[in-house]
């Protein structure tokens, strides 16, 4: 579909601004629609990013069914627009963003804080009592459009090395990578993941680039399979897994009983390189396709991956 462009000049000499954009819309739990919206507009402080590539997250999924937490206690409300892992090229900037941002490939934080309260000025705005989250908390719209506007002091951006699908990987890689750093792990140490879906496994990587030992345990042979064809030989069921003490375990799943087995597994006084994610990306579909996504089923011609972007 073409749109209408038009040259914003009280922003940028050279930014190209659209009128409208298609996007995905939650209307309700199990509803969904691909809408003609109108496009965003650069703010104070805030960029316009024309989207290249958005993860579909398992909170997308929570979304999807109405399971969501924030839904209950009145942080989210239907319809929105889902989407937080995402990267792209900056195509406008509002008042007071450095034009320097323009073209620029970009991918964003998720958590933005009020920026006033004595968290935010501690650098602890993802704990803001105010904070909104994009396509997740306080009707900030989300990446799954063709467009998205964000605050330029959200932004970090990405060398030309890291392309599209790397950068919608950043956000669940810098949670992974915080986890893997927490464990603390020394060369030759064991580590237990707990769950080898796509943030266990990018734990996994995180630890293996540091030199542990690290196994996994998952509850599906195909997922345990796929973990083994990344080179992580040591991937285990539950009923499977060695009688061996860990040095430290990761909880990257969402059972409950898991947390009091890793407590057991871990030799007491124990604490719970190179990372290429790419091949964690099992397709690469479009708006139209993310409803049935959300809803638990795989693109035709899927790889073994456990992670689904979208190509706005």
């Amino acid at each position: 579909m073409k749109h209408r462009q038009t040259v914003d000049r009280a922003t940028c000499p050279t930014a190209v601004r659209r009128t409208g954009m298609r996007a995905f819309v939650l209307t309700g739990p199990g509803a969904y629609e691909v809408r003609e919206l109108p496009a965003p507009v650069a703010g104070p402080g805030e960029v316009v990013v024309d989207v290249e590539r958005v993860g579909v997250c398992g909170t997308d999924a929570e979304f999807f069914t109405g399971a969501m937490a924030y839904l209950h206690q009145g942080h989210s409300a239907y319809p929105m627009r889902p989407g937080h892992e995402w990267a792209g090229r900056v195509a406008a900037v509002g008042d007071g963003v450095d034009p320097a941002w323009l073209g620029r490939r970009v991918m964003g934080d998720s958590m933005l804080g009020c920026g006033a309260c004595r968290r935010c000025l501690r650098g602890r705005q993802h704990v803001c009592e105010q904070r909104r989250e994009v396509g997740i908390r306080g009707g900030r719209p989300g990446a799954l459009a063709e467009q998205l506007a964000v605050p330029a002091s959200s932004l970090h951006a990405l060398p030309d090395s890291v392309d599209a699908v790397l950068g919608a990987l950043v956000e669940p890689g810098g949670n992974t990578l915080r986890a893997a750093r927490a464990a603390a792990p020394a060369p030759g140490d064991r580590v237990l993941v707990l769950g080898p879906g796509t943030i266990g496994l990018l734990v996994a990587m995180f630890l293996r680039a540091s030199g542990a030992e690290v196994h996994l345990m998952g509850t599906t042979e195909s997922s345990l399979a796929f973990a083994r064809s990344l080179g992580f030989e040591h991937a285990w069921t539950e009923d499977s897994v060695p009688d061996v003490p860990s040095d430290a375990a990761v909880d990257a799943s969402n059972a409950a009983s898991l947390p009091e087995l890793a407590l057991e597994l871990v030799e007491p006084g124990g604490r719970r390189g190179s990372v290429d994610p790419r091949p964690l990306v099992a397709a690469t579909v479009g708006l139209d396709e993310v409803g049935p996504v959300l809803a638990g089923e795989r693109p035709a011609g899927s790889g073994p991956g456990p992670k689904i972007h979208v190509e706005p």
